[in-house]
């Protein structure tokens, strides 16, 4: 009650995590809202929410508040992150916490006033915003102050964040509006289109999930999973059983924008720091870095060795709750008066 619980946020598309200093990561939960679409009620938040998707009365709507990384519905964001940051507190707290969210590069200045104004409102005392380059390699506990390059591939579930990080400050990059959302997608249209049948979205990232693969490989191509969805021709419910390596060109595409953005952003950084990022290697993070085989297929692409960092999924929000203890990036960050 008497503590101030100072927090890092990852606001992701997909999930939202909260790091506590000195706590570690106390929420980890989707970026879902459920409302009752006639009285604007929010019904649940995050889990709860989630599992409400495609199986809701018609007055009951599963909302996704954040779109390719930023705030798409404002008032249902708000009231997820005001639950969310309740949660981090144990409940109530006498002290309003100093909260840093983590944002895509190259956000408007529109979007980041929402966030700020969002987190203000959800109960901080005040709001920074950090690049979400620079909180993955923080989080990944890479030397970002030294004059010396880094590079990170942070694939989330809205965007793709790029960018090489030397001296505290990123020195190039490139942030796409393609994610894991996107592989999802791509999924729902491969069955589509091969199979006439539709699936929907959670049942398209447990595809993902399960033996989702991007580069071949015989143990790839051998795994499978089973999945129902509704027959076009017949309407009626069919079960198909998917392979590794149909999965795998239905994500080629999306994938191969993510590698042409790291070979881009290479392309576009200072030789001295190629070489440093030769000898150290290119970080991956996000829930992208689990797919198989995508550090292969970055190291071929690139001929730079390929990293997935240790908790991956976590590093934005430890990498925005760190940076409240490094005061020369701190005094950089955009914030709330």
């Amino acid at each position: 009650m008497f503590k101030r619980y100072d927090m890092g946020i990852d606001l992701g598309t997909a999930n939202t995590l909260v790091y506590v200093k000195n706590k570690g990561i106390v929420v980890n939960e989707p970026s879902v809202v459920a409302i009752n679409v006639e009285t604007d009620e929010v019904l649940k938040v995050g889990n709860e929410a989630k599992n409400m998707i495609g199986k809701t009365p018609a007055y009951i709507k599963a909302i996704r508040p954040l779109k390719d990384g930023v705030i798409a519905d404002y008032n249902v964001a708000l009231a997820m992150l005001s639950y969310f940051i309740n949660r981090a507190q144990n409940g109530f707290s006498l002290f309003r916490p100093l909260v840093v969210v983590g944002v895509p590069v190259g956000i408007t200045e529109v979007e980041s006033r929402a966030i700020l104004e969002a987190g203000n409102e959800a109960g901080a005392k005040r709001v920074f915003l950090i690049e979400e380059p620079m909180a993955t390699a923080i989080g990944a506990n890479l030397n970002v102050e030294e004059p010396t390059g880094n590079m990170v591939v942070d694939i989330g579930g809205g965007t793709t964040e790029i960018a090489v990080i030397s001296l505290g400050s990123l020195v190039t990059w490139t942030s796409i509006r393609v994610a894991g959302d996107e592989l999802d997608d791509a999924i729902i249209q491969y069955v589509r289109e091969v199979y006439r049948v539709v699936i929907g979205e959670r049942t398209a990232e447990r595809v993902k999930i399960e033996i989702g693969n991007v580069f071949p490989d015989k143990e790839y191509d051998e795994l499978e999973t089973s999945v129902t969805g509704i027959d076009l021709s017949s309407g009626l419910p069919k079960k198909l059983v998917l392979k590794g390596g149909e999965i795998r060109e239905a994500l080629k595409p999306i994938v191969m924008q993510i590698i042409d953005s790291t070979k881009a952003t290479l392309e576009k950084t200072p030789p001295e720091l190629v070489a440093d990022i030769t000898e150290r290697g290119i970080v991956v993070a996000g829930g992208g870095s689990l797919l198989r085989g995508i550090t292969t297929l970055i190291e071929k692409e690139t001929g730079i060795n390929a990293i997935v960092a240790d908790e991956p999924m976590t590093c934005v929000a430890r990498g925005a709750g760190m940076v409240l203890d490094k005061v020369s990036i701190l005094s950089r960050l955009r914030r709330n008066e």
